[in-house]
């Protein structure tokens, strides 16, 4: 828990604490900064036009750990993690809770890629903060987190376009598998898209698709229809199919085809996504260079199948974007593979 003392060495707190009191200031749980005082203090900063590094720190499967343990354990494993936030900014800047699970970070020492580099690491490794358990009466959670920085005003000189850096730079680094650290980089990540479906959930998104899908007739429309309510829901730009001959075609485009024999070499499950092309490369050679010259950037692809019978694919593709996807669109490409699949079991037609 932070102390007066700790805080006033900050020009902003010193000012803060001519009106508000020590309890105001600090999340009342954890002990570290409270929201609005958190953000306050970074938007303080580019006024002054100070230099820092903000974070975000999402703890990962933190309702596995309620769930499993109580929520008595969750708030204890919140007020640790907090605390050693806290011992590792020390001399360097301040934590703060921005809700949930979920904490900020202000670092003013740490500016340069590698001393930003070094700091995460340390948050990391010989059990400071992360990838540690926490011994608590009845049970030791193991604890791991994901986070996402950038830096002012190397990366942005406004509060807002400084608080989507981190967050997008967070989304991605749940996006390759949480428990780890993503430091905003212009060149990789100056194109990460957070996209959502458009705003009325899953089973409303599935739906429409189902029934959209079972009015049209024949397996190419059904495929119109298709693209048309994921152009609405996902807000993609294309849906592409791969038939049993592994060719490659648009449905906005349809006199676009090209061959790519190779694309089962991704495929070691039902589904695959990406959200870097570069992954697909050492996989499928023909794939890689037949999307590359598309310029595409993102992949979200289901196989069209039905138990050990496959009929081809059917893939989002986007360019110009590291689009980041959601467990949402995974779902809907998913369930459209499915109802395209159980259509060619039934009618004969093939993609």
């Amino acid at each position: 828990m932070y102390t007066i003392e700790q805080l006033i060495k900050y020009s902003y707190f010193d000012k803060v604490f001519d009106s508000s009191s020590l309890s105001d200031i600090l999340d009342p749980l954890t002990g570290v900064i409270s929201r609005p005082y958190i953000v306050g203090f970074a938007q303080y900063l580019i006024r002054e036009n100070i230099p820092f590094t903000y974070g975000i720190l999402d703890l990962d499967n933190f309702k596995f750990i309620n769930d499993t343990y109580g929520h008595t354990a969750g708030d204890k494993v919140l007020q640790h993690v907090g605390d050693d936030l806290i011992r590792s900014l020390q001399g360097k800047g301040v934590a703060g809770r921005f809700g949930g699970d979920e904490y900020l970070f202000i670092n003013l020492e740490d500016l340069t890629y590698n001393d930003k580099k070094k700091y995460l690491v340390s948050i990391y490794t010989n059990k400071k903060v992360l990838r540690r358990n926490i011994e608590l009466n009845t049970c030791k959670p193991f604890i791991t987190g994901t986070i996402g920085c950038a830096s002012f005003p190397e990366d942005a000189v406004d509060y807002d376009s400084l608080f989507a850096k981190i967050d997008k730079t967070l989304y991605r680094g749940k996006s390759k598998g949480r428990n780890c650290y993503i430091i905003y980089v212009e060149e990789k990540h100056k194109g990460l898209e957070i996209q959502t479906m458009a705003g009325h959930g899953l089973y409303a998104s599935m739906h429409s698709v189902s029934e959209n899908f079972e009015k049209a007739n024949g397996l190419r429309n059904k495929m119109k229809v298709a693209y048309e309510s994921f152009r609405d829901e996902l807000r993609v730009s294309d849906l592409y199919y791969v038939d049993g001959y592994d060719i490659l075609h648009s449905i906005s485009d349809p006199e676009f085809s090209a061959p790519v024999p190779d694309i089962s070499n991704v495929m070691h499950s039902d589904f695959y996504s990406t959200n870097s092309l570069e992954e697909i490369a050492p996989l499928s050679k023909i794939l890689y260079e037949t999307l590359h010259k598309r310029e595409i950037e993102t992949v979200m692809l289901a196989r069209v199948g039905m138990g050990d019978s496959s009929y081809g694919y059917v893939m989002c593709a986007e360019p110009h974007s590291l689009r980041i996807w959601q467990d949402d669109e995974n779902a809907l490409l998913f369930f459209l593979a499915k109802l395209i699949a159980a259509h060619i079991a039934v009618s004969g037609e093939k993609l």
